[in-house]
């Protein structure tokens, strides 16, 4: 039979549709044609099929070959096809057996030799083959990612040779072993904190509700080194969570190691492109705000950000996904994120330390705050400033509650967030807010005078409801009190710095 059906899968975000490579030998002119809508990479697979074909002592027809990777209106990039063209040929020359290759995925690159190289984003590969119940066959260099995807069944090969002796039934390929699990441990520990009990506080308030937070204050205050140990009070993954930043990481061309449970925690620097931190390019590839999915994107010296770059996070910040268009197809990727950003109050840092050292006039401090934009600070739910800690305090020794202890009071109160809502409470939205949100008389009359006075936002409102909720939570309380309100709008500081 000169026909051969070979299944892979294409790379689109985090999801990899099902692509048929359909091989037909026909007669006439030698000559290979790949068609469906491959680019340049994909086009030179056929110097790369034809030697890894020779150089595994198999025979390359010498027929008119015409591969084609449907659906043919599907984009489809970089060398993952070569493994399935290559097997696409030897079945339509009938130089392996093609009943029962319905059963399996096969994606790889082929080196001139024949060996299988690694290719990119395996992972979401892996997770699509398993909801189509099949196995899937790739290079033994991607095992430990694809090693993660246990619903899946997985055999990994070195070369093509030993994929082909595979399927002729006289040596079975072997699963991949999955990577050691480490232990989650962080390194950084809250109770190496010294003082800074307002900024403790809103650390455990933001990892109980999942809100964003801003540290503002002068340098050298500790606001980074605050914010560095947010994931380590912050509770751990749920399988699926971990399975979906293993799938970024995968798509990203990062290696998954035994760490691939524990939080993300990404610091662009502040020369970081807004391409760089959404994702993008000509062929798209996920931002630092994917990479931080399910975990913390912490920007320090958030002013020094160009404004255009600060303005492309208003979009994920509420919908927690980004999508990425381009002529040739759209993208969408996670970025479920918590925003932790640190800033200084002027150019030279030191505006109202408690000292003459600040020499910045109010243009330039004006100027310098305003390069956050009203509706990005919008979307901080915590505005908290941190002062200096007095030198007597900050030569005694730490003795502040560790992380270990507080992540226990977040797990609490998150469990207590699941299941009234299904969801945490920077999530909440619309009649949501309006259900679990309900206020009193007397609670309705201080939100009322305060978005008087301070000038705040429909949005603004709607996020002092979802921490004063956050706090009845970590209070233990059913209904919204005036102390948790109070408490939400004194984190609001900033606004009423603008007012």
């Amino acid at each position: 039979m000169s026909l051969a059906v070979i299944y892979t899968r294409a790379q689109l975000g985090i999801d990899s549709p099902l692509v048929t490579v359909e091989t037909h030998l026909s007669n006439g002119l030698p000559g290979f044609t790949i068609v469906g809508l491959p680019e340049a990479a994909v086009k030179e697979s056929k110097d790369r099929v034809r030697s890894a074909l020779m150089n595994s002592h198999f025979e390359f027809p010498q027929r008119r070959i015409t591969v084609n990777l449907a659906p043919a209106d599907l984009p489809k990039e970089g060398g993952r096809y070569d493994l399935a063209i290559a097997l696409g040929i030897l079945a339509a020359s009938e130089q392996i057996p093609q009943d029962q290759l319905n059963q399996y995925e096969f994606i790889g690159e082929l080196a001139l030799s024949g060996n299988l190289r690694r290719v990119r984003g395996s992972l979401p590969t892996a997770i699509a083959c398993g909801h189509a119940n099949r196995t899937l066959i790739g290079p033994e260099a991607n095992a430990a990612e694809l090693a993660i995807c246990q619903d899946t069944p997985i055999l990994t090969a070195t070369n093509l040779l030993r994929v082909c002796a595979h399927l002729h039934g006289r040596e079975k390929l072997a699963p991949p072993i999955a990577p050691e699990q480490l232990d989650i441990h962080y390194p950084m520990d809250m109770s190496e904190v010294k003082g800074q009990p307002q900024a403790r506080r809103a650390l455990e308030v933001a990892a109980s509700g999942g809100h964003n937070l801003l540290f503002y204050g002068p340098p050298g205050t500790g606001k980074s080194m605050l914010a560095s140990r947010l994931p380590s009070i912050m509770p751990a993954l749920e399988e699926r969570e971990a399975l979906e930043i293993a799938a970024v990481k995968s798509v990203a061309n990062q290696k998954l190691n035994g760490d691939w449970r524990i939080r993300p925690f990404r610091s662009p620097h502040h020369t970081s492109s807004a391409v760089a931190l959404v994702g993008g390019g000509s062929n798209p590839r996920p931002g630092e705000i994917s990479l931080a999915h399910k975990g913390v994107l912490f920007l320090d010296e958030l002013p020094e950000f160009p404004r255009q770059v600060l303005e492309v996070l208003r979009e994920p910040l509420e919908s927690g996904h980004i999508c990425i268009s381009r002529a040739s197809a759209q993208v969408e990727y996670p970025a479920s994120f918590q925003l932790i950003a640190a800033m200084n109050p002027c150019p030279c840092g030191f505006h109202n330390d408690g000292t003459d050292r600040c020499r910045c006039t109010p243009q330039q401090i004006s100027r310098y705050s305003d390069k956050i934009s009203g509706p990005l600070l919008d979307r901080i739910d915590l505005h908290i400033p941190v002062g200096a800690i007095p030198i007597d305090q900050l030569q005694q020794k730490p003795e502040g509650e560790n992380s270990e202890s507080i992540r226990a009071r977040v797990k609490q109160t998150r469990q207590r967030q699941m299941q009234r809502q299904d969801k945490l409470n920077a999530n909440l939205k619309g009649k949501e807010l309006a259900k679990y949100c309900a206020l009193g008389k007397q609670e309705q009359q201080l939100l009322a005078t305060a978005l008087s006075q301070l000038h705040l936002s429909a949005r603004a409102y709607d996020r002092i409801l979802r921490v004063a909720r956050t706090l009845a939570d970590m209070a233990g309380a059913e209904a919204l009190g005036v102390a948790s309100i109070s408490e939400a709008l004194g984190y609001r500081n900033l606004d009423r710095a603008k007012t």
